[in-house]
């Protein structure tokens, strides 16, 4: 038993590891490289994050583990939220979350969070009809945070300092394809890392009886390290100049919206229609 969670262990590092020395670092160098706004970079950073989660819920659903695949989603959104307020206080833009898009994109994500609670009283009637209403649920979910900045986050009259010298187009070009294959390379290896994951958490739960619940937790925490290293990430990037402080918590907040958006309503849905297909 102590060499599997010994195995947990190293997985867990090297999410860490993957996540803030080759993914954030890539998509930070691709986002400034195009100019992207704080919105487009905040979904980008939101997708590639919950990359970990997607790994996680469709192995434990394969293995027919949907306890742990629902207590991952809850854990993780659970701990999105309090990273994300942890990292606004210690970067002190805890006033940002006054802004009133703010506020109600923070309702938004506190409905992520109520969303897999009330699927997992549904655990034993989950159906292919709850997965196709899920992914419903996150095109509203995407409507309603477009509108959101549209109205009350458009700042584009403060968009954020270039700071990468001018450079020729083509020479652009060549380095944004490259930040690409070092995304690419990350989400390949973080694949390879999760389905690893996987087979020590089947052997955890087959072998050693540890509950679900437990595996689900421990899975939530692992797969939201890489949302804290890239809600610091935005922040920070944004601290140079105090004007713009605001843009790192649009960025943040955004990421933690997507990402936690991502997780119930596609990733849950994904992980539900593996598991009914199975029985």
């Amino acid at each position: 038993m102590l060499i599997e969670i010994g195995k947990f262990l190293l997985y867990a590092i090297l999410i860490v590891t993957i996540s803030k020395f080759i993914l954030v670092k890539a998509l930070r160098k691709l986002a400034e490289n195009l100019k992207l706004k704080p919105r487009t970079i905040g979904n980008i950073a939101g997708i590639a994050t919950s990359i970990p989660e997607l790994l996680t819920v469709t192995v434990s659903s394969f293995k027919g583990l949907m306890g742990t695949s629902l207590y991952n989603i809850i854990s993780s959104n659970v701990i999105n939220f309090i990273q994300y307020g942890v990292s606004l206080i210690i970067n002190k833009n805890y006033k940002a979350i006054k802004n009133k898009g703010i506020i109600i994109q923070n309702v938004l994500v506190i409905l992520t969070i109520m969303f897999p609670i009330m699927l997992l009283k549904l655990e034993n009637t989950l159906n292919i009809m709850v997965a196709f209403i899920l992914v419903v649920m996150y095109i509203i979910f995407y409507w309603i945070s477009k509108k959101i900045h549209e109205r009350y986050l458009n700042y584009e009259e403060i968009e954020a300092e270039e700071i990468e010298k001018e450079q020729k187009e083509t020479q652009k070009n060549k380095q944004s394809f490259i930040y690409v294959g070092y995304i690419l390379i990350a989400g390949i290896l973080l694949y390879f890392v999760g389905d690893a994951l996987g087979n020590v958490l089947e052997n955890l739960s087959e072998h050693f009886g540890i509950a679900e619940w437990i595996l689900g937790v421990l899975l939530g925490v692992i797969t939201s390290i890489p949302e804290l290293v890239t809600f610091f990430e935005s922040q920070k990037h944004y601290k140079k100049e105090e004007d713009n402080n605001l843009l790192g918590v649009i960025e943040t907040t955004n990421n933690l919206l997507i990402s936690n958006m991502l997780n119930v309503f596609i990733i849950q849905a994904i992980g539900i229609f593996i598991y009914i297909s199975l029985l």
